[in-house]
């Protein structure tokens, strides 16, 4: 029996090890990417891109559009050729296939919103006031920004890249790490007119958030869906200041198997956005924490063409998705988020680093 015991001592060591491995891996990727990256830039150039790990900018997000909003860092426009580069190693090294190609998805996007414009404008859908008033919002791919948040020689630090519809926040503490808010958006939601008609960027979001609801006996779907308006936006959206405290809609342990199953997606679908090893870290902190504690709300029509909202809310996590409401929208604008409880921006690796150490 002793033998035994030594044996699987050593098996879970091995585990511990292999996973404490990988995760250093994984940081060290996105670190020389970072350091790579800032031994490129020119001294005006470093004046705004790395900026102290205790500036307020590190701990705030937006997805407006830069037009509407300012960001710190350095702009993709004013990159050079091998800084862009460098860029898109720092965020493959950070995110997953799916997650890299749905981040530069919405680069381009923001470069596909000016040629809609243009189409419209021929159409005479609108004036000359109302597309200088569009273009003013500065979209574009140029106009997503990168900020360091400290060294990566240092023990804290962080990086954002950020721009309309897009904000990656990534916050170490030695070797562990935040990769949350994740937000990500998407306007349209469907392009419908031109050579990219039928391009969905969070196609399998909404698909499985519409499947979900759709599953449901009527019952079930009766006490997941809230009677109210569809929010215009997200209810914890960035200048919103509101939280979602109470948990509503149909809690996981009034679902059967086959709806369990499609919850998970949901989720998957969101966590393994992040490079492998730390997604399957995340998502193994979402079901120990118990799946049955989760809650699915939904907001709107059960149709994808029409406005519609859905939330998850766990022990451990937060996800919001809205597909915005409202005339001119139409159900075709997505605003998504996911959020780690208690850990955005680092905030609880940080405080158990500050109390295990003097400052």
């Amino acid at each position: 029996m002793s033998r035994l015991i030594a044996i699987i001592c050593l098996l879970v060591c091995c585990i511990l090890q292999n996973k404490t491995t990988a995760q250093s891996t994984y940081n060290n990727e996105i670190k020389s990417a970072a350091n790579e990256f800032i031994t490129t830039l020119a001294p005006l150039q470093k004046r705004s891109a790395i900026l102290s790990f205790d500036d307020t900018a590190r701990v705030k997000w937006n997805n407006l559009p830069v037009g509407m909003r300012a960001r710190a860092g350095i702009s993709i426009g004013s990159m050079t050729e091998q800084q862009r580069i460098i860029l898109h190693r720092i965020l493959s090294a950070t995110l997953s296939s799916q997650g890299y190609l749905k981040a530069t998805g919405v680069f381009h996007l923001d470069n596909l919103l000016n040629m809609l414009v243009d189409t419209s404008y021929s159409k005479k859908e609108f004036d000359e006031n109302v597309r200088q008033r569009l273009i003013d919002l500065k979209w574009g791919h140029g106009n997503f920004y990168l900020a360091f948040f400290g060294s990566p020689t240092e023990k804290n630090w962080g990086y954002k890249i950020e721009g309309h519809h897009l904000s990656v926040n990534i916050t170490f503490t030695g070797d562990q790490l935040s990769v949350t808010p994740w937000f990500i958006g998407s306007d349209p939601a469907e392009i419908r007119v031109t050579q990219y008609a039928g391009w969905r960027l969070l196609g399998q979001e909404e698909d499985l958030g519409i499947k979900l609801i759709n599953i449901l006996s009527p019952a079930q779907q009766k006490k997941a869906t809230m009677n109210t308006e569809v929010p215009a936006d997200m209810i914890t959206g960035a200048e919103s200041g509101k939280r979602l405290i109470d948990y509503w809609g149909l809690k996981a342990t009034e679902m059967d198997k086959g709806q369990k199953d499609i919850l998970l997606r949901i989720i998957r679908e969101y966590v393994f956005n992040m490079e492998f090893e730390k997604a399957n870290s995340e998502y193994d902190k979402i079901i120990k924490a118990g799946i049955d504690n989760i809650y699915f709300g939904w907001i709107g029509s059960y149709e994808e063409s029409k406005a519609h909202y859905f939330v998850l809310n766990g022990p451990t996590f937060l996800i919001e998705f809205d597909n915005a409401g409202g005339p001119r929208l139409q159900g075709n604008h997505i605003h998504t988020i996911w959020r780690e409880k208690g850990n955005e921006f680092g905030e609880d690796i940080l405080k158990k680093h500050y109390s295990a150490e003097k400052h």
